[in-house]
């Protein structure tokens, strides 16, 4: 892909969409079902994942030379489909790209606390998430503001599961088995999915609930909400890419690994062919 391709007009660009991996895979489902008009760019940094074991610094550093390749390709917004690089990296991400619309994820506890009933909240997040100044602070408040507890569990290992493609295996059972229970023993009425990885074990993870003794309990994904704000944004500046206009939205897939892990990644987990390119950046 070359560098700033012409576009017949701003709202015509494509979004721009990243990830550690495949995770962000989640968030791009949402954005295609409510915004099925416009150009995406999907980007999956695995030649340096996961993110989860970094340092903030390392997570920083890769947001920006991502942001800084999408931007050179055009995007008209960015969507930060991690909440890893999220919680470590946006604020850095905004700064160089004020004008820039940028939407992160974030784990859901705005939500977890509302649909909660008994006030307790399991997160299952990396361990980078639940480090970050920005989620604990978020924890905080919410808490004070709804007297909410957030039971914040990491979960080493999952993402590496994930992006081998083990959505239904032993040993993924097994790794959510250890997180969840723990949780509900706290009594956790309520999970959030703190990584956009985990909506694809979405049903391993709801066998981890009934194995643990779980009962009626809330799951909480953010992909919709994420995609929500996307629209909000793309509207209030003018840059909605008409339906009716033009050529088909078009999806290219972008890669710091290997294609032959995002390609099928694509097929497996969205049921779509994706041309997909290998670059270094």
């Amino acid at each position: 892909m070359t560098s700033h391709p012409p576009f017949p007009t701003p709202a015509d660009a494509p979004i721009g969409v990243f990830d550690s991996g495949v995770g962000g895979l989640s968030v791009l489902r949402h954005i295609r079902a409510q915004l099925p008009q416009e150009h995406l760019i999907y980007l999956a940094d695995s030649g340096h994942a996961p993110y989860g074991g970094k340092s903030e610094a390392f997570v920083v550093e890769r947001a920006l030379a991502i942001a800084a390749y999408l931007t050179g390709q055009g995007v008209k917004a960015l969507v930060v489909a991690c909440n890893t690089a999220t919680v470590a990296a946006i604020k850095a991400v905004r700064a160089h790209y004020p004008d820039l619309p940028v939407v992160g994820v974030e784990p859901g506890l705005k939500p977890g606390a509302a649909a909660t009933r008994n006030g307790k909240v399991g997160v299952l997040a990396t361990v980078r998430t639940l480090q970050g100044e920005k989620l604990l602070q978020l924890r905080d408040q919410i808490a004070a503001a709804t007297g909410a507890q957030f039971l914040l569990q990491p979960c080493p290992g999952l993402v590496d599961l994930i992006e081998q493609g083990e959505l239904d295996s032993p040993a993924t059972d097994a790794l959510l088995t250890g997180f969840i229970a723990p949780l509900l023993a706290q009594g956790a009425d309520t999970l959030v999915l703190g990584c956009t990885h985990y909506p694809f074990v979405l049903p391993a993870i709801e066998r981890a609930v009934l194995a643990g003794g779980g009962r009626d309990v809330s799951l909480i994904d953010t992909g919709d909400a994420v995609a929500r704000q996307l629209a909000r944004l793309l509207e209030a500046g003018g840059l909605q890419r008409p339906g009716s206009v033009g050529h088909p939205p078009r999806l290219h897939g972008v890669t710091t690994g290997g294609v032959d892990a995002l390609a099928p990644a694509f097929r497996a987990l969205l049921q779509l062919d994706v041309a997909v390119e290998s670059l270094k950046i």
